[in-house]
């Protein structure tokens, strides 16, 4: 019935560590994946906190908007996904007058969250599925 996303730019955590964290919650019911993400000792599960948090107040005005029911407990996060932003490139100084790159990366953080009955409705019929796969058997 409602899908709300949430979206963070530029955040100055690397790709392949937000990943992880993001991974942890993808499929999770939105309130579990807060509790999860409050005790995650990595320093990702923050700004991934913040933005699940987000999704799900992007539901509850998208519910109000529209007049209907919302029970935050329902929520659950269908996609969740991390894009690698630019990266800020700073230079160290290192012996004998060289220098050493250092590469700053940032990512692009995206969570997508749904009531159950909706991930029912997107969800293709699995009926079809099976017919055309008997129709194909029943080919050869």
């Amino acid at each position: 019935m409602v899908t709300a996303i949430a979206r963070v730019k530029h955040i100055r955590v690397t790709p392949q560590k937000a990943r992880r964290i993001v991974d942890i919650v993808r499929g999770k019911q939105a309130a579990e994946a807060l509790a999860i993400l409050k005790f995650a000792p990595q320093s990702a599960s923050e700004p991934v906190y913040k933005l699940v948090a987000s999704a799900m107040a992007n539901a509850r005005v998208k519910a109000d908007a529209s007049n209907s029911f919302l029970d935050e407990q329902d929520l659950v996060i269908v996609r969740a996904y991390v894009d690698e932003g630019t990266t800020l490139k700073r230079f160290r100084p290192r012996a004998q007058g060289r220098a050493f790159k250092i590469l700053k990366r940032t990512s692009h953080i995206t969570i997508e969250v749904a009531t159950p009955d909706e991930l029912v409705a997107a969800a293709p019929s699995k009926s079809k599925s099976a017919t055309s796969a008997a129709k194909k058997e029943g080919a050869k």
